[in-house]
């Protein structure tokens, strides 16, 4: 304590001065010596540094200077040369290595992000406060009054006066702890409450317990509506995820009776297809031009999977109408078949589909929630598809067709309709749409031959759970099991969340069979 009392009142009388130059002493404490002692020299070096300075911490980080009893060298391109006149030097051959330990790389990071606050880029600067943060030391408390003292952008300078709250929080003064505590308790951050519980376990005076135990609980009482935030969306963005893996299987399952064992195939296709599309944007256009692959892809990945999906039906389905466990069996060795095909042609590796700039990052609306755009993106085009489904299926002649093919076959023929051409391509618009489901999750997981095994049976739970034949159902399906699924995984874990849920599953269609939605009809089977 004593050393730490002594340190910062260097640093005071240190920071009153005018800056000057790195001097050979300085550049021996800092690259010599025992751990304490060095980060000591490179708090004072830091308080008043230059360039020379800046540039010397920056080669002690990547590990670019030797050391002789009376001189210290910085390496560059295989040459050695002297650290406060630049000039270069013959590097004796006892020279030895300078040894960085986890606490003295910890204090050389702390003090580029120290150096950083006086750059003139806001973000520069706000990016040093919260690297500063993580990382408080009384004895940085110089450094960081001289930056408050000329900061002029609001929310930096309230970070600032956090690191200097977070910084007094291991004084030896009993008062600053206590008025640190308080300080630290106003910041509703996960990272400040995580400060104070390393703080609580420390602290030896029992009032300053008290006020940090006051702050902490504080914190949480701010918190939990961020964690339920949190909750719901992560809930309604699992659901969206659902909805899109089983809106093709809603027309394919739901309203044709085909249990495709291959929809999961299908939706690996259209995330290959996203995968092909960003290769030949990276290839053939210009750099500017790549955030726009993915809007390309979804056409092309709609059109590959129905494709894949027509060829299906024609090749094979056709013949096994009304025979679902037939189906079953065949689709499932056209997934293995298909599977092997994507091994054969792309590798049995993952592949990597970046997402485009503009789905990048987050929408910051508390704290601790911070809303991914790449999910916040899949949540809208999830109601698009859902919306042009929907629309298709209700407002067109070929919806038309399609409900009164599936549901009275042998009089819609007798109208005139060609049943056959219609089944194909209600199962290419099904198999389409697991097309653009890949297309999505592209953009969320990895993409691999076994991207639709995760999903399938998942997709048929919603499906029937909503109601065969649903789309309403579907719908309402995907997002209760995205929301329960992640309560539940809040405080049971992931594993019992998914046990739980199936749980629930199988004692909701014991209870109701025909699902959340029955399809209304005078037959008996209806």
């Amino acid at each position: 304590m004593r050393f730490i009392i002594s340190c910062a009142a260097a640093f005071a009388l240190l920071a009153a001065a005018p800056g000057y130059a790195l001097t050979a002493d300085e550049a021996k404490a800092i690259a010599s010596g025992e751990s304490e002692a060095r980060i000591a020299a490179l708090n004072q070096a830091v308080v008043t540094a230059d360039e020379k300075t800046a540039a010397f911490i920056q080669a002690m980080s990547d590990d670019a200077v030797k050391y002789t009893a009376d001189k210290v060298f910085v390496l560059k391109d295989d040459k050695a040369y002297d650290p406060v006149s630049g000039a270069e030097q013959k590097l004796p051959d006892d020279a030895e290595e300078v040894v960085n330990n986890n606490l003295m790389r910890g204090a050389l990071d702390a003090a580029q992000a120290a150096l950083k606050l006086t750059s003139k880029d806001d973000a520069v600067r706000a990016e040093a406060a919260r690297a500063l943060f993580k990382e408080p030391d009384e004895s940085r408390l110089p450094m960081v009054e001289k930056a408050l003292a000329t900061e002029g952008n609001p929310k930096i300078k309230a970070q600032l006066e956090l690191v200097r709250a977070a910084s007094m929080l291991t004084s030896a003064d009993k008062g600053k702890r206590l008025a640190a505590a308080s300080d630290l308790g106003a910041s509703r951050s996960p990272d400040t409450k995580l400060l104070l519980n390393q703080r609580l376990a420390d602290e030896t005076e029992a009032d300053v317990k008290a006020a940090i135990a006051a702050s902490i609980r504080s914190i949480d009482g701010s918190l939990v509506w961020g964690d339920r935030i949190n909750a719901i969306f992560s809930g309604i963005s699992l659901g969206s995820v659902l909805l899109l893996a089983a809106l093709g299987l809603a027309i394919t399952y739901g309203l044709m009776g085909v249990i495709n064992m291959a929809h999961g195939e299908l939706m690996m296709i259209g995330a290959y297809a996203t995968y092909v599309m960003q290769g030949l944007f990276q290839r053939y256009f210009p750099e500017s031009a790549f955030g726009w692959y993915l809007v390309a892809a979804i056409p092309v990945a709609f059109l590959a999977s129905a494709l894949v999906g027509a060829v299906l039906e024609r090749g094979v389905i056709r013949f096994l109408y009304g025979r679902p466990l037939e189906t079953l069996l065949a689709t499932w060795g056209i997934s293995l078949m298909l599977q092997q095909l994507v091994r054969s042609i792309f590798g049995a590796q993952n592949v990597g589909v970046e997402n485009p700039s503009w789905m990048s990052g987050g929408l910051t609306l508390l704290s601790n929630v911070t809303l991914p755009w790449n999910r916040i993106c899949i949540i809208v085009f999830a109601g698009l598809v859902l919306l042009a489904m929907g629309w298709l299926i209700g407002r067109t002649r070929l919806g038309l067709f399609v409900r009164g093919v599936t549901q009275n076959r042998p009089i819609a023929s007798c109208m005139g309709v060609n049943t056959a051409r219609i089944d194909t391509y209600a199962f290419a618009l099904g198999s389409g749409i697991a097309g653009l489901a890949g297309c999505a999750l592209s953009q969320i997981g990895n993409v691999g031959p076994d991207l639709g095994q995760s999903y399938i049976v998942d997709s048929f739970m919603v499906v029937v759970m909503g109601g065969v034949g649903q789309l309403a159902g579907t719908v309402y399906a995907a997002m209760g099991l995205g929301i329960l699924n992640k309560f539940i995984e809040g405080w049971a874990g992931a594993v019992l969340a998914k046990i739980a849920v199936l749980v629930f599953i199988i004692i909701f269609i014991q209870k109701r069979p025909q699902g959340i939605f029955a399809m209304k009809g005078r037959s008996a089977e209806a």
